[in-house]
């Protein structure tokens, strides 16, 4: 238990960021999730725009602090290399 207000307060706000940042990760990773299974498909322009929502997510993610800056760009660099082989398919 805390034993001050102010430490009182900060784990009020620390259970609040936390399932926040619960949240964002989970939906980006339904967003990859979901981006995985449309280069499966092997439809194209689909997967042009399910990477669009990965792009915002992790852009949206890292801005926030939810995943460091570079593991947003990574994963992004990832997942172009699929965007691109799946146009050229």
């Amino acid at each position: 238990m805390p034993h001050s207000k102010q430490a009182a307060k900060r784990m009020k706000q620390n259970a609040k960021s936390r399932l926040s940042n619960r949240a964002a990760k989970s939906a980006l990773r339904t967003a990859v999730k979901k981006f995985k299974q449309t280069v499966e498909a092997g439809d194209g322009e689909a997967v042009a725009a399910a990477y669009k929502v990965v792009q915002k997510r992790a852009d949206n993610s890292a801005r926030k602090g939810v995943i460091a800056k570079g593991t947003a760009a990574r994963m992004k660099s990832r997942l172009l290399k699929s965007v691109k082989r799946a146009g050229k398919a």
